[in-house]
């Protein structure tokens, strides 16, 4: 069975986020077909989406290699970021279904209810999955797309830290919510807005990681769903 490029490609950009290649190192097919338990074409297709998506660069005389963002880029995007996520809040103030409602408000009470016990580490994937949510219902593919790249992007630039009062970043979630659902556009933006600026401060550098040359072992990519 032929595994699809876009399994291939999820996997290359996670270890890439998480550091296990080397910013600027080299992306050879024959390692990475090996590591992925794979065959050298879906590595070629995955590495030309990694590369339009910035993750790659290809190189004279070195082929594919991991991209070294620099600072202006990563302040670029943390921008970026200002600019897509009120505009999706807003699209979804428009479109957003009752579905969509459903899980935002569970999100939001079990994140409020995180921050009344005391478990933060719990909160960033809660965060993580309430603005994912927020994207979803914007209802535009396009801006959804972008705002994944983006995450991606961002975990791979920077360390995020806890948020300085998550009680008050849990009360702006909830305020994002209720606009939405009274359809409310501009407060929809607005308070998405105030909300991704004040977020922006626990975005700290990531220092460029050193992990030496990756172990040739065999990486097999997970093909359960496929079998789905």
């Amino acid at each position: 069975m032929r595994i699809p490029a876009h399994s291939v490609c999820t996997a290359i950009r996670d270890d890439i986020v998480a550091g296990v290649y080397e910013r600027g190192g080299r992306l050879t097919e024959e390692l990475l077909a090996r590591r992925y338990g794979v065959s050298r074409v879906p590595v070629r297709e995955a590495l030309r989406t990694l590369e339009a998506e910035g993750f790659v660069v290809t190189r004279r005389h070195a082929g594919a290699c991991v991209a070294e963002p620099t600072e202006q880029e990563a302040a670029d995007l943390l921008e970026l970021r200002t600019v897509l996520e009120p505009l999706a809040a807003a699209r979804a103030a428009q479109r957003r279904t009752d579905a969509h409602l459903k899980v935002l408000r569970g999100l939001v009470r079990l994140g409020q209810e995180r921050v009344r016990k005391g478990q933060g580490e719990d909160l960033r994937p809660l965060g993580g999955w309430f603005h994912e949510t927020l994207a979803q219902a914007s209802g535009s593919p396009g801006l959804i797309t972008l705002l994944t790249q983006l995450r991606h992007k961002l975990a791979w630039m920077y360390v995020v830290g806890p948020p300085a009062a998550p009680a008050v970043s849990w009360s702006e979630h909830a305020a994002i919510v209720d606009a939405v659902a009274r359809g409310d556009v501009e407060r929809a933006r607005t308070l998405t807005a105030g909300h991704a600026e004040r977020a922006t401060a626990a975005h700290r550098l990531r220092p460029s990681p050193r992990a030496g040359r990756v172990r040739e072992v065999q990486h097999p990519v997970n093909t359960v769903s496929l079998r789905n």
